[in-house]
C-alpha cells in the first residue's frame, strides 16, 4: 500500500510534541517484531491513545493499522486521514467483516492495533477486555504485544475538557513480552492472561510516572486505588 498520508501525519505529531515539550517515554519497543504480522493490544484512557500507541511502534519502524469505529471514518476531517492511513473501520453491529479484514492484514505482515476494552476506561485501570485480539492473532499465527499508555488522559479524555496545548506533560508508552496464541488455546484464558499483562504494564507506568497531581482538584487523572478521584472500576 502506498503510504502518502501516514508519514506526514507522524511528522506533524512529532513536531507538535516537540513544540509542546511533551516528555514521551517509550519502553520495550524492541519487543515489537521489525517484520511480519503482530497485534498490539493497548489500554484506553484517552481519545489520543492511538497516536501514542502508534509512536510506540516507531522504534521498530512499524506503522500500526488501528481498528476504530466506523463513525470516525465518516467524519469530514478524520475520515480522509483514517482512510489514507489504511486503518480498519469497525461496524459494531456487523463486526465480522472488520475482524476478517484485520486477520488478512496480519497475514500480509501488517501490525494491527486494538483497544480490547472497546471504550475509554473512566477508572484509568484495565477494565474487562474482549477476546478479539487473541482470537485474530491465533487465526493469523502472529504474536500479541501488550501495551500500556499513561499520561494521555491529562490531555483529552472522556468527561473532562480538552487541554491539547498543555505543555511539558509526561507520556509513558510501555510494551510487554509477546504472547503467542495458538488455534487450540482457550481464548478466554488467553484473554485473562493478556489483561493481567496489560494491567502489570499500566501499574508500572503509573508507579514510574514522574509527576503527581498539583492539588486536590487535580487528582481526577489518578485511579482511585492510587488516591485519585477517578471512579472505581466495576466489579468483574
Amino acid at each position: 500500500m502506498a503510504e502518502l498520508v501516514y508519514p506526514p501525519v507522524i511528522l506533524f505529531a512529532k513536531t507538535m510534541f516537540r513544540v509542546l515539550d511533551l516528555k514521551l517515554r517509550v519502553e520495550g519497543g524492541e519487543r515489537l517484531p521489525r517484520r511480519g504480522g503482530a497485534v498490539i493490544a493497548c489500554n484506553h484512557v484517552s481519545y489520543l491513545d492511538f497516536i501514542f500507541c502508534g509512536l510506540g511502534a516507531q522504534p521498530a519502524g512499524r506503522l500500526v493499522r488501528f481498528m476504530a469505529k466506523e463513525q470516525v471514518f465518516r467524519h469530514r476531517i478524520s475520515g480522509p486521514l483514517m482512510r489514507g492511513m489504511h486503518h480498519i473501520p469497525v461496524n459494531r453491529e456487523a463486526g465480522r467483516a472488520s475482524y476478517e479484514e484485520a486477520v488478512a492484514r496480519l497475514r500480509a505482515g501488517e501490525v494491527v492495533g486494538v483497544f480490547p476494552e472497546a471504550t475509554i476506561s473512566p477508572s484509568f485501570t484495565v477494565e474487562n477486555i474482549k477476546s478479539g485480539a487473541v482470537r485474530m492473532a491465533a487465526e493469523a499465527d502472529v504474536p500479541v504485544i501488550p501495551m500500556a499508555v499513561w499520561g494521555t488522559q491529562r490531555l483529552w479524555t472522556k468527561g473532562h475538557p480538552r487541554t491539547l496545548t498543555k505543555r511539558h506533560v509526561p507520556i509513558s508508552v510501555l510494551l510487554g513480552e509477546p504472547l503467542r496464541p495458538q488455534p487450540e488455546d482457550d481464548p478466554e484464558l488467553l484473554t485473562k492472561d493478556l489483561r493481567t499483562r496489560m494491567s502489570a504494564l499500566l501499574d508500572k507506568a503509573q508507579a514510574d510516572y514522574p509527576e503527581q497531581p498539583s492539588g486536590p482538584d487535580d487528582r481526577w487523572w489518578l485511579p482511585a486505588h492510587l488516591g485519585g478521584t477517578a471512579p472505581r472500576p466495576p466489579q468483574d
